[in-house]
């Protein structure tokens, strides 16, 4: 203040904030110096500026002042510490979810200014980076690689917002996988059989296995079948273990191989399924007896056959398998005229061949009935027999034989062995021309079983004629009475009217021709009410 004295600068005084007072000093010449001091911790935060007054005052009267604006500008200092908008964030992710996906962006503020308040992001965990990914700048949180329901259904990570100096802050970040279809269901055969005997009881256990999905919920509920027309059940032991068991007895001769297929589908929608193939080999039981190609076999054989000679060839099959289905053949025991049936015939045993030992003679054998085995290799064996019937057919190698008479016969045999023939007959000497010569007792033997013969057929004859003739006569008397009324049968006065109206005469003689059966009207007992008198009937029967 250029003025002097009591009306020069007496005075300051601040106002405008409690942050700061007002402290003067004496200067070297006795002047007033004022100071601005901080009375109290600033907190930029919460004010960046103050805006102050100072006045300085004389002492005049009236005194005069002088004020001076003083603006404070507060600088940042890395004081605050980021903060993040959430203490846990929580997601929830398919697990089919693609890969660089963002899952979630986390949030962190810092109070501070510049480079103090500058927030940067990263996971606590080393191990979390290898799955996920955290942008240092924004705070998403990305996917680095595909999930896996199976592997991991939830993830749990630190995350971190540091400023430029040392100050930071967590949250936590839960990561949800939810699970979908995206497994088949997993068939393991942990012990499985690849041969079974065709007789193995009902309830035979065939396989185990073991059934998983690796999904859960319906997506992992399993249900597992066998294809339709197979022998074969199966059932559930305990848990996901299942076994394959025989539903009857197999028959190798109908199905020899098995190739049981087991399907496994879950309950996702849409379903995913799997299956397995059991190859199953059926073992062969000797259960079939050989089987002839024919029901019976019949040859014919020329007599005077060589011996050896092939006759005809039986063949029978057995439904089974290797040794069981091996046939042989041999002949039933048996006896032809005393002899041993072996000696006439015999069979090959491995290929059903009969051939014939000797040479046959029609007029010795004229037919052979034999049966012959046919046994398969099993233990026990079966067999199966036939009948084979042999017929010897008869050729011209015997020379016709006089027997009668006795004289002829010798004749006809010197005469046969000197390549000639002449025979020799005795006769009387009075025989006229036309003589029966044969004897007299052999003629009349023919001639009377011929008249007998004869005889017979005439009289099978006439009975037959007279039965025909009786049964028509007795057809036309049954329908005699056909033109009477009716009203004169119906109940018991329908009788007694007849016998009123009618009297009968019946004549029968032994000969049907002279029967007779006659109706006319006459009186006779009337014990019935009085009627109309009918009319006259027709003749029932004519004169004969």
């Amino acid at each position: 203040d250029p003025d002097s004295g009591r009306n020069s600068l007496q005075s300051y005084e601040l106002s405008g904030d409690e942050h700061f007072s007002l402290a003067v000093q004496a200067g070297p010449g006795g002047d007033q110096r004022p100071e601005l001091v901080l009375a109290k911790a600033l907190d930029r935060e919460e004010a960046a500026f103050h805006e102050l007054v100072l006045r300085a005052s004389d002492g005049g009267d009236p005194a005069r002042t002088g004020t001076a604006r003083i603006r404070v500008t507060v600088l940042d200092a890395n004081d605050n510490a980021p903060v993040f908008s959430q203490a846990e964030y929580t997601v929830r992710v398919a697990e089919d979810v693609p890969v660089g996906s963002v899952l979630v962006t986390v949030t962190a503020t810092d109070a501070d200014e510049g480079l103090n308040g500058h927030v940067k992001y990263s996971l606590k965990k080393e191990a979390d980076t290898a799955l996920f990914h955290l942008d240092s700048e924004t705070g998403e949180i990305t996917l680095l690689r595909s999930l896996d329901f199976e592997d991991g259904d939830s993830y749990e990570l630190e995350v971190q917002a540091r400023d430029d100096g040392s100050l930071f802050d967590t949250a936590k970040v839960g990561i949800t996988v939810t699970d979908i279809n995206d497994n088949v269901p997993e068939i393991s055969v942990r012990s499985a059989l690849s041969e079974i005997s065709e007789d193995a009881p009902s309830g035979t256990v065939v396989a185990l296995l073991h059934v998983q999905d690796r999904d859960s919920g319906q997506n992992g509920e399993v249900r597992c079948s066998l294809d339709r027309g197979v022998p074969f059940w199966l059932e559930k032991s305990f848990e996901d273990y299942y076994r394959v068991v025989t539903a009857r007895e197999l028959d190798r001769e109908q199905v020899s191989e098995y190739n049981v297929t087991v399907r496994a589908a879950d309950g996702g929608s849409p379903a995913l399924q799997s299956s397995a193939v059991l190859a199953l080999r059926v073992l062969d039981v000797n259960d079939n007896a050989p089987v002839f190609a024919e029901e019976r076999y019949s040859a014919r054989l020329a007599e005077n056959n060589a011996a050896g000679a092939l006759v005809l060839t039986v063949r029978a099959t057995d439904a089974d398998w290797g040794q069981n289905a091996r046939v042989r053949y041999r002949l039933s025991e048996g006896r032809v005229r005393g002899a041993p049936l072996s000696s006439y015939v015999s069979v090959q045993a491995e290929t059903g061949a009969l051939y014939a030992l000797r040479s046959f003679d029609y007029e010795q054998v004229r037919e052979l009935a034999l049966w012959v085995r046919a046994e398969d290799g099993g233990a026990p064996a079966l067999s199966s027999n036939v009948s084979v019937r042999l017929l010897i057919v008869d050729e011209n190698d015997n020379a016709p034989q006089v027997l009668y008479p006795p004289a002829a016969v010798a004749a006809a045999s010197a005469a046969w062995r000197a390549g000639g023939w002449s025979g020799v007959e005795l006769a009387p000497r009075s025989s006229e021309p036309g003589a029966l010569v044969l004897t007299r007792w052999l003629v009349l033997a023919v001639a009377a079983v011929s008249c007998l013969f004869v005889a017979f057929l005439l009289l099978l004859l006439a009975l037959r004629l007279r039965r025909w003739r009786r049964e028509q006569l007795l057809a036309a008397e049954s329908g005699a009475l056909r033109g009477v009324p009716v009203s004169h049968f119906v109940g018991i006065d329908g009788v007694r009217a007849f016998l009123q109206s009618y009297s009968h005469e019946v004549s029968l003689t032994a000969d049907s021709r002279k029967s007779q059966l006659r109706f006319s009207a006459a009186s006779c007992c009337d014990t019935l009410p009085a009627r109309p008198a009918p009319d006259e009937p027709a003749p029932l029967l004519g004169d004969e």
